[in-house]
């Protein structure tokens, strides 16, 4: 632990409030201000459509004036996205609505790049675990942000869910407290990696390690956030479970998400990126195979656990795998491609949530996942028989 390291971890609790509360509310309240019925998913999915088309962005600025000023207007940024939804839900203005989920995917860009910013801040060998510990902060982060959600959105008398956003708009304007107290690290790099030419895209994905660290994180959040997003659309519209029920369910997915960072971190230095992500497919099976039984609230219970911690062991073994794949000079260049590979597909995942939800069944939109872990697989046991050091 270090003091960027904590500063980080602080914000990731209350800037990452802005995730859980879209996943938890913007569905709901899309369906509710929606000028046609199948766009209720609409909102949820341009935010994610925002963190895609900012990922490069947001590595880029980045780049130019560091991830202190970077971080610290993302944050100010987000604020008062939730300022203009708060706006939006206040006057049922649906286009609004949707323009401020998509500034929150944007601001979400930037604070994905914590996880890099974590990693960099202490030996590479030591990646995993400080990983782990930003992501454990997703916990509070979850149990603040849709508690205080649920506490405040009848705030505004008559106007159901404007003072969530008001009170979001608090709490995502914390970070920029926090990391004004934030050091940029000073670049270290030997002459001999400063004359090297960075590599192309297609050089990077000419690395079978790099593929792998990439298909992990992407696959693995296209999975989580296609069944997430349709979670709350199948429980509480086709099976008529509770929104209280639904939001239960979505802060223990979220605890299935972030409680594992307390071990993954160690396991993954123990065991090897391979198997811990060997692990998070087997949790995903098992989230599949729930899905053949009844969709009760215990189903949904279960299925969102162990969706979290799969989503856990690929998230972070292959956000570790990835910090290894490239030189310093590379770094903004590798994450910025990796993370716009990761919500591009996830984007596209979660759009179609809404629609396949309503046209199929929670049982058929489980067994869409499939491919996606045979993808997973194959990028795995690729990358181990041309290197099986890892």
């Amino acid at each position: 632990m270090n003091k960027n390291l904590s500063l980080l971890i602080l914000s990731q609790v209350f800037g990452f409030t802005a995730a859980n509360v879209t996943v938890f509310l913007s569905g709901i309240i899309g369906s509710q201000i929606s000028p046609i019925k199948s766009l209720s998913t609409f909102p949820p999915s341009i935010y994610v459509v925002g963190i895609a088309l900012s990922t490069i962005f947001a590595a880029r600025i980045m780049s130019l004036i560091g991830r202190r000023l970077g971080f610290i207007f993302a944050s100010i940024g987000s604020s008062l996205s939730c300022l203009l939804a708060a706006f939006a839900v206040y006057n049922n203005n649906f286009i609004i609505f949707s323009l401020s989920c998509f500034f929150l995917g944007t601001g979400m860009a930037f604070i994905h790049q914590y996880r890099f910013a974590a990693a960099e801040s202490v030996e590479k060998e030591k990646a995993p675990k400080a990983v782990s510990m930003l992501l454990l902060a997703g916990i509070v982060s979850a149990f603040i942000g849709i508690s205080l959600a649920n506490y405040t959105k009848d705030l505004i008398s008559g106007y159901i869910y404007v003072g969530s956003y008001i009170a979001l708009a608090c709490l995502t304007i914390m970070p920029a407290i926090f990391l004004s107290f934030y050091k940029n690290l000073k670049e270290k790099s030997n002459d001999k990696e400063t004359n090297l030419k960075m590599r192309s895209y297609k050089e990077f994905l000419s690395d079978p390690r790099f593929i792998q660290a990439m298909f992990a994180a992407t696959f693995g959040y296209v999975v989580m956030a296609f069944l997430m997003t349709a979670t709350p659309i199948s429980m509480h519209f086709v099976h008529n479970i509770s929104v209280d029920k639904v939001g239960i369910v979505i802060q223990f997915h979220v605890l299935g998400m972030f409680l594992p960072s307390l071990i993954t971190g160690n396991l993954v230095n123990k065991f090897g990126y391979s198997k811990i992500m060997y692990g998070g497919v087997f949790f995903y099976i098992l989230t599949i195979i729930l899905s053949l039984f009844e969709p009760t609230f215990l189903n949904y219970f279960l299925s969102l656990i162990f969706l979290g911690i799969g989503w856990n062991f690929l998230y972070i073994s292959g956000t570790s795998l990835l910090v290894t794949t490239y030189s310093q000079h590379e770094k903004f260049k590798a994450q910025g491609f990796n993370d716009l590979v990761v919500f591009s597909a996830t984007a596209i995942g979660s759009l179609s949530a809404g629609i396949l939800i309503s046209m199929t069944s929670w049982k058929i939109i489980n067994f869409m996942c499939i491919p996606f872990l045979i993808l997973i697989l194959f990028s795995i046991i690729r990358a181990d028989k041309k290197n099986p050091s890892n």
